[in-house]
């Protein structure tokens, strides 16, 4: 576990990430890193949150049966995004655009309703897909907009379809 942690947390200062947390069912010792003489917890998954570029980000990683392999794998993970950039293939924001964690469903910046820019009086599949057809014209990457941007759009029309859906 240690030899684990200690290769992600080069590869996190590689990176250039700020504020990390490491997460794992392993109790952690009182410098905040888990213990490497614990007995495996029943859910071995791990998950790293950390800052890149002042933007939140999480990966995590449930493949193996062991946390310090979970742990190990996200380091591998963050060294081949970092490979990726030095070989020309993409950028760092490309790379990690699919990790960047998103708002809290509860959170106002979150409201489907808001990001569709709809009042209550609104509230029809009509009006749903004819905002998002309009506002996918200003945030699609395409147009000048970002991943982040068109993916919080897609995942509002969704959640306002669903919603439309169960009235």
């Amino acid at each position: 576990m240690a030899k684990a942690t200690y290769f992600l947390q080069q590869e996190l200062t590689r990176l250039s990430a700020k504020d990390a947390i490491l997460s794992t069912n392993i109790k952690l010792r009182i410098d905040g890193l888990p213990y490497s003489d614990r007995a495996q917890p029943s859910d071995p998954g791990a998950a790293v949150y950390f800052k890149l570029e002042g933007k939140d980000v999480a990966l995590a990683c449930d493949q193996w049966d062991r946390v310090e392999c979970n742990v190990y794998a996200i380091g591998k993970h963050i060294e081949s995004i970092r490979g990726q950039a030095r070989w020309g293939v993409g950028n760092l924001d490309q790379a990690f655009t699919g990790y960047l964690a998103l708002p809290a469903p509860s959170s106002p910046e979150n409201n489907c309703w808001k990001i569709l820019q709809l009042g209550p009086d609104e509230w029809t599949v009509e009006r749903v897909n004819a905002n998002y057809r309009a506002l996918a014209e200003k945030y699609h990457p395409d147009r000048g907009g970002s991943d982040t941007e068109m993916a919080l759009l897609n995942q509002a029309r969704q959640e306002a379809l669903a919603s439309l859906g169960r009235k």
